[in-house]
């Protein structure tokens, strides 16, 4: 699935014992480990890959410095730094939602017999960033949804970190920059992909040399409309929508899975990280959602990752990378029988994955205004001012209006996605 979201979750995993490789790690000392976006989706299940980690041991792998979240969820927040006993505790919030977060720390950790446990809170819209540039950090995992995860993205590379990324936004907008400061720690691994689509691919390519690889493909469930025309598209609801048949998630990134735009921003996303022209992409729609991307090599041989779609086996890759850890999620049972389909994409009733190509030939600042429209138009959707396939329309309008001169650094990122935002939004008051 790939998204800042969670899949629907299995029954728990049998624990195993820990591999020689996991106990390496730890006896090494434990990872330290910030994760941004904790009480999300991908954040809570992180912290779950954690927790069952440290139960095969009691002392386990990995060890949680530092936690960032928005201000929604200020008590699960205080939960989970109590639990973790994370150094920092970051909230975007303001002087009062801080005030309330070390309030609710002090209460729950007095409850929790820990009544010493005072960590440092930090807050406003630098918290997130402040977090990923921990000193004490070896692994960063961003697990924010959209582009604003961009700034901590490059804070904590440049800090030398690991980044396990589950924000792709972070690296659609500000590609050439973030694979800048990955190239610049001179860890080979200091970019780890945990979007199931990308983690799939990056176990898939470890079959094969770079020069064996002939092409990506990038499996989608296809979503609430799968097999639906451009036509039958214009009359669909905002509550459809958010139907997905497989994927629990955020209404941004549903309604992207819908429109088929979270796949377009994979197709990016797998160019990026692994250095694959984006006409040797391809996408395959797959409803079981078991084989989560496949690779093909030159001499017609096919590896295709599968597992029961659970994002706690990526995200346990993305801690552990190269390693794996024990139990992170179930296998497919192979003594029952089962049946996966493979069916082609529609362009017609689906063209982000066309335009997102496009927008990435091109690159600059093209793809962050392909992000930046995107998001409008969805928040217009559902607000009833626009049919579903207006959504990519407008997108299209922005992205050929946008000229893309000028040097790619942070600051023209974010002008340009103010730009297309402004733009998106006149488009769509039309």
């Amino acid at each position: 699935m790939g998204d800042t979201g969670a899949m629907t979750s299995p029954a728990a995993p049998p624990r195993t014992r820990p591999t020689p490789e996991l106990r390496a790690l730890a006896a090494a000392g434990p990872r330290r480990v910030v994760v941004l976006g904790s009480t999300g989706s991908i954040g809570t299940q992180a912290l779950d890959v954690v927790r069952a980690a440290r139960a095969l041991d009691g002392t386990g792998p990995f060890r949680v410095v530092a936690l960032a979240a928005g201000r929604r969820n200020l008590e699960l927040l205080a939960e989970q730094a109590v639990e973790t006993r994370a150094a920092v505790v970051a909230t975007s919030g303001d002087d009062g939602d801080a005030a309330r977060l070390a309030r609710l720390i002090a209460d729950r950790s007095a409850a929790a017999g820990v009544a010493g446990y005072r960590p440092e809170v930090v807050h406003g819209p630098g918290a997130a960033t402040a977090a990923a540039a921990h000193p004490d950090a070896d692994l960063v995992l961003n697990g924010i949804t959209g582009s604003i995860g961009l700034a901590p993205t490059l804070a904590a590379l440049r800090a030398g970190h690991k980044l396990a990324l589950a924000n792709k936004e972070s690296l659609i907008a500000g590609g050439a920059l973030v694979k800048e400061a990955a190239a610049a720690t001179g860890d080979p691994d200091a970019l780890i992909p945990v979007d199931s689509e990308h983690s799939a691919l990056a176990q898939a390519l470890r079959g094969g040399s770079a020069a064996e690889v002939d092409r990506l493909v990038l499996t989608a469930s296809g979503g609430p409309f799968r097999g639906r025309t451009r036509a039958q598209l214009e009359a669909v609801t905002p509550a459809e929508a958010l139907r997905h048949p497989t994927w629990d998630m955020g209404p941004m990134v549903t309604t992207n899975s819908a429109t088929m735009v979270n796949k377009a921003l994979e197709v990016l996303e797998a160019h990026l990280l692994f250095d694959v022209p984006l006409e040797r992409i391809d996408v395959v729609v797959h409803p079981q959602s078991v084989v989560h991307s496949m690779v093909q090599f030159v001499d017609g041989s096919t590896l295709a990752q599968a597992s029961p779609p659970d994002m706690r086996l990526p995200i346990a890759l993305g801690l552990a990378w190269p390693h794996r850890v024990p139990g992170a999620a179930a296998p497919c049972d192979w003594t029952r029988a089962a049946e996966w389909t493979f069916e082609p994409l529609d362009p017609q009733a689906f063209p982000a994955v066309d335009l997102i190509k496009a927008a990435g030939e091109r690159g600059g600042t093209f793809p962050a205004v392909f992000n930046a429209a995107n998001e409008e138009a969805v928040h217009a959707f559902h607000d009833g001012r626009i049919r579903f396939p207006a959504i990519v329309d407008t997108v299209a309008t922005v992205l050929g209006e946008h000229d893309g001169a000028g040097p790619l650094d942070l600051d023209a990122v974010l002008e340009a996605e103010r730009w297309a935002r402004r733009r998106a939004q006149e488009v769509l008051a039309r």
